[in-house]
């Protein structure tokens, strides 16, 4: 066997190779191009479907402490009286 014919079949091993490669990587840039497509896509949902906190009674009795007043006492209430309303 010549050395030209030994290194044949190496070539055309190394080009199915490299051609099975290519394959490969344009699968996969095929598949990524298809996730981040998929990702991108817009969602139109009616806001109205879906409850919100809002409209949930979560957190409306919850510490209250004193009277019902949040454990806010008399002192934090006098704080947060405006100027205009005097002394």
């Amino acid at each position: 066997m010549s050395e030209q014919e030994r290194e044949r079949p190496t070539d055309q091993t190394g080009q199915e190779q490299g051609q099975e490669q290519e394959h490969q990587a344009h699968a996969h840039d095929q598949a990524r191009r298809k996730e981040a497509a998929a990702k991108a896509r817009l969602v139109f949902r009616d806001p109205l479907d879906q409850q919100s906190r809002d409209d949930t009674d979560a957190g409306w009795s919850e510490g209250s402490g004193a009277g019902g007043s949040g454990g806010r006492g008399l002192d934090w209430y006098l704080s947060q009286r405006p100027p205009h309303h005097g002394d």
